[in-house]
């Protein structure tokens, strides 16, 4: 099946996520490494195909906005991301993301389609904040947030058990004012450009 490319960045672009892509979520949640670094406090990882493609169907369902990552020059995904949680009258969504093949890790595919759907969110849904949940040992993934310009702005004390260790989950956010437009503005202007009689 060939990726819309609905957003485009210098190494990924992100895809509406569908329910076809339902073993892919499958794999990636389900390697011990990475479905640890996903989980968020109180969550059960969805064990079967069959129950991740539930998944996708209530995000679609619940105006979620899910995307697949893809690498640019390959077209193979790589991971995913998301908005939940959507707040249009408070302006307000939670991130969640996973780059799931590990072969990719630390190439910056996860900043780049991060910045798109930061972009996504607050020029085309016009959100004002979009925050997000991190254990504080995935030091990879809060040095990534902190380079797109998140800050943390709480903590939730030993909130994640992983085997026999106590972890603490970090809040983070990001405002609209904070944040510089790489695609959607950029685009929208050059086709008012278009418009104007010359």
């Amino acid at each position: 099946m060939t990726n819309v490319r609905k957003l485009e960045g210098e190494k990924t672009y992100l895809s509406p996520l569908t329910p076809e892509h339902a073993s892919l979520w499958y794999r990636w949640h389900n390697d011990l490494e990475t479905g640890q670094l996903a989980a968020s406090p109180g969550h059960r990882t969805p064990g079967t195909e069959k129950e991740f493609r539930e998944v996708i169907e209530r995000f679609i369902q619940n105006k979620c906005h899910p995307f697949l990552i893809s690498d640019k020059a390959t077209d193979e995904p790589v991971g995913w991301c998301a908005l939940v949680r959507v707040d249009p009258i408070a302006r307000r969504a939670m991130l969640a993301a996973m780059i799931g093949e590990k072969s990719e890790w630390s190439k910056g595919f996860g900043q780049d389609a991060l910045r798109l759907l930061l972009d996504y969110g607050f020029n085309i849904l016009n959100l004002n904040s979009i925050e997000l949940i991190v254990h504080e040992d995935n030091v990879r993934a809060i040095r990534c947030y902190e380079k797109l310009g998140f800050q943390i702005t709480g903590r939730q004390r030993e909130a994640k058990i992983n085997g026999t260790r106590k972890i603490d989950v970090l809040l983070m956010d990001i405002l609209a004012s904070e944040f510089e437009s790489p695609v959607v503005l950029p685009t929208l202007e050059k086709a008012d450009n278009r418009t104007k009689p010359s």
